[in-house]
């Protein structure tokens, strides 16, 4: 079980003082928190994607990668990578790419997105965006999984003689979750292809995810992947943690207030009661998540959003010391208790590596003259099919098969 935090890369004034953080400060305090997860022994940081004020995450291949070089076991992640306004031929370079800078360390989020305009500004139309989704995500498998690449599309130029370099770290791809807050189609798509689903679980009730996960579970199954109970979960949450219940709650409550997404809106006894924001004690926090198994089966990875809404960075570092001194500790023992042997842990690039290899050494990608030659299209081979999936097509989700 994957412990970690994720960041929406939000800029907002601090509602207590009326301080708003610069681009500069905001950019250098989401490396200061990702080595600080790191420091109390969470295991992933994620960054979500934005291009649009008041988010700084435009570029999250940068970032990370600037976190990889000053930390060691952390595993990180995008918390989202936009299928559908990414040109997948350069998703599977930058992150091929990030996955060898950081040893492995790399899994990305797929997702549409939250905001519409951001369609246009990269020539793409919002009313495409489930076919952009599953379009472009068939096209970065075989940009990993094969060597050279001819394939032609809806809404992108056709390659011919292609290969993406660099090649994956030892010839096995970043895992892939697929993050979805209410899109059935989306899990589907990670059911097809034996992929991760991350449900948000930060707005809606419980019920809502439920339903999207027993979903994905039953798909997984379907596909051949396992059985629904080994399908591959992730969860978001939120919390504000204080020693003192009473204490979380007056000092949260003028963020949650102002917030952007939420504030002006539900009350926070509201939204407290009605979706996972626990605002309380530790024991608090362990109980809420402690349950969570309970509505959505055993699952491989929780994060929490901690620095959103204003906060300041002291607190965010507060807050995490709490969570993994006080709080992940009795999580990992709690979700583990009971958990059926055949569920497996949420997938690293080693454990990927040896199921590739049956336990035996990697492939070590080297550059051949016999791949293809970008250049001029000419192609002298081809040596591997395309994967299982490569038909994966809008109809199939829509009929719900």
């Amino acid at each position: 079980m994957q412990f970690g935090i994720f960041s929406v890369s939000d800029i907002t004034t601090d509602p207590t003082t009326g301080t708003t953080p610069s681009e500069a400060e905001r950019i250098k305090a989401i490396v200061t928190i990702a080595k600080k997860a790191e420091e109390v022994g969470l295991d992933v940081f994620a960054l979500g994607e934005h291009h649009n004020p008041p988010f700084f995450s435009s570029s999250p291949t940068t970032t990370l990668a600037y976190i990889a070089a000053q930390t060691s076991t952390l595993q990180l992640s995008t918390a989202t990578t936009l299928v559908t306004t990414n040109d997948p031929v350069k998703v599977a370079e930058d992150y091929a790419m990030l996955q060898h800078l950081s040893d492995g360390r790399i899994d990305l989020m797929m997702g549409r997105g939250n905001t519409g305009p951001v369609y246009p500004w990269f020539g793409k139309d919002i009313r495409d965006s489930i076919e952009l989704a599953i379009e472009n995500y068939a096209l970065l498998r075989r940009l990993w999984s094969e060597d050279v690449v001819d394939w032609q599309g809806k809404y992108r130029t056709p390659l011919q003689g292609f290969t993406s370099t660099p090649r994956p770290l030892d010839g096995v791809a970043p895992f892939v979750w697929h993050g979805s807050i209410r899109t059935p189609e989306i899990a589907e798509q990670a059911a097809y292809y034996g992929d991760g689903f991350f449900a948000n679980n930060i707005f809606w009730p419980k019920e809502h995810y439920m339903r999207l996960i027993a979903y994905y579970r039953q798909r997984f199954e379907h596909y051949g992947h396992g059985t629904a109970a080994q399908a591959i979960v992730g969860l978001g949450g939120q919390a504000f943690i204080r020693p003192k219940s009473q204490d979380a709650w007056t000092e949260f409550r003028p963020y949650f207030d102002n917030a952007p997404v939420y504030g002006h809106g539900p009350s926070m006894e509201d939204f407290t009661e009605q979706t996972p924001l626990t605002v309380g004690s530790p024991q608090q926090v362990i109980d809420r998540y402690a349950a969570m198994r309970d509505y959505y089966g055993d699952y491989q990875r929780q994060l929490f959003l901690v620095d959103h809404a204003g906060l300041p960075l002291k607190t965010v570092l507060e807050q995490l010391d709490i969570l993994g001194e006080e709080v992940v500790p009795v999580l990992r023992k709690e979700l583990a208790k009971d958990r059926p042997a055949d569920v497996p842990d949420a997938p690293t690039h080693a454990s990927l590596v040896a199921k590739a290899y049956n336990g035996g050494p990697a492939r070590e990608a080297r550059p051949n003259a016999n791949r293809g030659d970008n250049l001029s299209g000419d192609r002298p081979y081809q040596d591997s099919a395309a994967p299982a999936g490569a038909s994966f097509g809008l109809a199939a989700t829509r009929k719900g098969n």
